[in-house]
């Protein structure tokens, strides 16, 4: 039995300690280094991978602005009367030699949607793939790919509307394997008792790519051209594969520089949570209920995340009448505090397991809670303060920070439960996750016709109770311990 806190009780402890322990500890006279440690800089040369990866995401959504002619007769904006203009006339030093085009509020929809349909279609392939090659090759192409894609952008659009959907549709492919690939290679590399803490780094890169490239996306567009966006990002993607290719290795036994003391930890503290068969079990794998309770949890995330991530600043400009562009500082604020909270929850959840032995379902359950309902409460309230924007941009921010929880809670737990086909779960959970971003702004705009604070409310409030759902199902249904599937000898061990 479990004791009320989540920790673990005396006699099991004891009978864990007895039969498969979770870490074993190195022999004495050999220290485990951490500080400028193999994985650890692994974690780190993966953050700036990910830093990359979302900023070629998202430059696209500030260059476009400057993409299109501004056309008020395109499409129908209504906006609301019920608050007083927020915006301040400013000096305009706008480069504008960058060459326009004339695409609708449709096409320009459909040219920001393409990347997510060709990011969905590789996510379960690409765990797969991970699985067999390793993750190493497959994400350095993934961002190698993109970033030259990223370069042919402006050649795309100059030839037409459906070559730049192409190009991003493409994008879309390669990115689609990233985030498979790295759960693949960490389950290599992270000892159990320092995954929250390792995954976090690497994975916090994405937060900080939105914060930094979001403003200076829009400050190369407002000082030189839109072109230059793409230019900037696409050779920094080049130049991080050259050092990825370089500097990292998909297991700790192929490592050149790894010390010996490092490898053994490692090896050791894993040697009872991965599989040597070779075949995927998928019927079990597809019936496991921890696995749809990660899909739930990851899915109803999501739906907020894109809900802040595309319509507040619709709604801050339409509701509130303050256009979030004109601050991309302020308007990158959130993603800062999301960044800050998923480096600070991967040390505290490590911590609470390592330190004060909470178990690892209980660090996963709470923090998810955290990460899931607090976003909830502030993304309702967004919708009832009235006509204060510094305090919607304090909601947001809040709420948004919030969510930083979540990169030590449901998002990691497919290495919990099955360390060995991790990136084939995050797949199939990552594939469930991208949907909210292909339907979530449509359904929006579809209930906000008028534009009326009522309609608003009413598109938080659901977000915020698909998010609700997913942290209790997730609560009710997830586990800390390796599946009896995921292991060759049906053999169970707690974490």
């Amino acid at each position: 039995m479990r004791s009320p806190a989540g920790r673990l009780s005396d006699s099991e402890s004891e009978d864990a300690l007895h039969s498969t322990p979770l870490l074993q500890k190195p022999p004495r006279g050999s220290p485990v280094p951490v500080c400028c440690s193999t994985r650890y800089n692994l974690a780190v040369i993966a953050f700036f991978g990910f830093f990359i990866l979302y900023a070629l995401r998202v430059n696209l959504s500030v260059a476009l602005v400057d993409m299109v002619y501004s056309n008020k007769s395109m499409e129908r904006n209504i906006t609301s009367e019920a608050c007083p203009e927020h915006s301040a006339p400013i000096e305009d030093f706008h480069n504008r030699t960058g060459k326009k085009y004339h695409w609708n509020a449709e096409t320009q929809g459909w040219i920001l949607g393409s990347f997510f349909y060709g990011y969905v279609i590789t996510q379960i392939p690409g765990g797969y793939a991970a699985s067999k090659v390793g993750g190493k090759l497959l994400l350095g192409f993934g961002i190698l790919g993109t970033s030259l894609l990223t370069l042919l952008t402006p050649i795309a659009a100059d030839l037409g509307v459906g070559f730049l959907i192409a190009v991003r549709a493409l994008e879309g492919l390669g990115e689609g394997v990233t985030f498979p690939a790295m759960h693949a290679m960490w389950s290599s590399w992270a000892p159990p008792l320092e995954r929250s803490k390792l995954l976090s780094i690497s994975y916090a890169g994405a937060q900080l790519g939105t914060v930094i490239s979001l403003p200076l996306s829009g400050i190369i567009c407002f000082h030189m051209n839109w072109t230059y966006v793409f230019y900037f990002f696409g050779a920094l993607g080049i130049l991080w594969f050259i050092l990825w290719m370089w500097l990292v290795s998909d297991r700790p036994e192929t490592h050149k520089t790894i010390s010996v003391s490092e490898k053994e930890y490692i090896l050791c503290s894993l040697k009872d949570q991965l599989t040597a068969q070779k075949s995927v079990p998928w019927i079990s794998m597809l019936k496991s209920l921890p696995l749809w309770s990660i899909v739930v949890a990851h899915f109803s995330y999501n739906w907020t995340f894109y809900t802040l991530l595309t319509l507040l600043p619709t709604y801050m400009k339409e509701i509130l009448r303050f256009d979030a562009q004109e601050n991309g500082f302020l308007s990158a604020l959130p993603y800062f505090g999301c960044w800050v909270c998923m480096l600070l929850s991967g040390q505290v959840a490590d911590y609470l397991r390592v330190t004060w032995n909470f178990s690892t379902v209980w660090v996963r359950r709470v923090f998810s809670l955290i990460g899931m309902i607090g976003p909830a409460v502030f993304l309702v309230a967004a919708g009832f303060i009235g006509c204060d924007y510094y305090l919607a941009i304090a909601f947001l921010t809040i709420s948004t920070t919030f969510g930083g929880f979540c990169s030590s809670g449901f998002s990691i737990n497919h290495l919990d439960i099955a360390p060995s086909y991790a990136g084939i779960l995050l797949g199939i959970t990552n594939s469930f996750g991208t949907i909210p971003g292909m339907i979530g702004p449509v359904i929006a705009k579809s209930l906000t016709p008028n534009n009326t604070v009522e309609e608003w409310q009413m598109v938080f409030c659901i977000a915020a109770g698909i998010n609700v759902f997913g942290a209790l199902f997730f609560t009710a249904f997830s586990r800390g311990e390796v599946q009896d599937w995921a292991l060759n000898n049906y053999h169970r061990h707690l974490n």
